[in-house]
């Protein structure tokens, strides 16, 4: 399987070309500049692999939670690569790339969702793949899902934001930390890879971002 993968649900901007298992990736710090960096890249690491696009098997690409402006990006660029080389696509939850990143356990995923919130998830590993014990959520860190078990792994910005309010809020339940974690298209490379193989992809036409807010922002007296 011949496989594209690109996130830019952060301030990073990501791409990763999964060959038969084999993956080659980049990434940088995009700050806003997701649109002028993410097709270059691209098209460097094609020329690099000597591939073009019709030789792919489908394209990924971060569906969210995340930047909203970086979700878009990464779903439209998806959608007119995929359309113009007749590919279909997967879009790949950032909070599941997080616990990828991690390889096994039980993993608390928690992304900075501004104004004072985060992106929640938690997952479990199975043989299959991750199984969510919670499913991605917008909520305070004083409000997260409670869990069972004593050695989760917290990942993601909203545990290097919230560290003190969601160590108290799990108290006795986690192990570690690892808050430096971000989403990255490697991962979400390595989670597209059965789906595709099983005949899972989408018409591009299809593909949405995974907002899960619904709203940019509140109203003052709304917050």
């Amino acid at each position: 399987m011949k496989i594209l993968a690109l996130d830019t649900s952060t301030e990073y901007c990501s791409i990763a070309l999964s060959l038969d298992g084999e993956i080659l990736s980049r990434e940088v710090l995009a700050g806003q500049q997701h649109s002028e960096l993410i097709l270059p890249m691209l098209q460097r690491m094609l020329a690099e692999t000597e591939l073009t696009l019709v030789q792919l098997d489908g394209i990924a690409f971060g569906a969210g939670p995340g930047s909203f402006t970086g979700l878009r990006i990464a779903c439209g660029v998806a959608q007119g690569l995929a359309f113009g080389a007749d590919l279909p696509v997967t879009g790949v939850c950032t909070l599941e790339a997080l616990a990828q990143q991690l390889g096994n356990g039980d993993v608390i995923t928690a992304v900075d969702a501004r104004i004072n919130e985060i992106y929640h998830a938690a997952y479990t590993r199975v043989a299959e793949g991750w199984r969510p014990v919670s499913e991605p959520t917008l909520c305070l860190p004083q409000h997260a899902p409670t869990l069972r078990g004593c050695d989760w792994t917290g990942c993601g910005s909203g545990f290097a934001v919230y560290e003190e309010v969601l160590r108290a809020h799990y108290e006795g339940c986690l192990g570690r930390i690892a808050s430096d974690l971000r989403p990255r298209a490697r991962d979400m490379a390595q989670l597209a890879a059965p789906l595709f193989a099983k005949g899972l992809g989408i018409d591009p036409a299809n593909a949405v971002p995974l907002y899960i807010r619904n709203k940019v922002a509140l109203k003052e007296k709304e917050r």
